[in-house]
C-alpha cells in the first residue's frame, strides 16, 4: 500500500515536470503540487499510523489514527 502511494506521489512529480517543460499556466501547476502535498500529508499519515500501531493492541489502531490525525492537522 505505501509503495502504491509513493510511486503515485512521484508520477504527478512527474507530470509536474512535464507540466513546466510544456510551460503550461501556473494555476494548473500550482493546483497540481497542491495535489502531491495532500498526497505526502497522507503518505505520512498512514506511516505515522502503522509504525505506532507496531507498538498497541491491534484494537487500538483506529484511535492512534485520530491521534495522528488530530496531530497532522494542528
Amino acid at each position: 500500500m505505501l509503495n502504491l502511494r509513493i510511486n503515485r506521489i512521484i508520477g504527478q512529480l512527474k507530470g509536474i515536470q512535464r507540466m513546466m517543460d510544456g510551460k503550461r499556466d501556473c494555476s494548473d501547476i500550482l493546483q497540481q503540487i497542491s495535489a502531491v502535498k495532500k498526497a505526502i500529508d497522507g503518505l505520512s499519515k498512514e506511516i505515522a499510523v502503522s509504525s505506532i500501531s507496531e507498538y498497541m493492541a491491534s484494537d487500538d489502531k483506529a484511535k492512534v489514527a485520530q491521534v495522528v490525525e488530530r496531530m497532522v492537522n494542528l
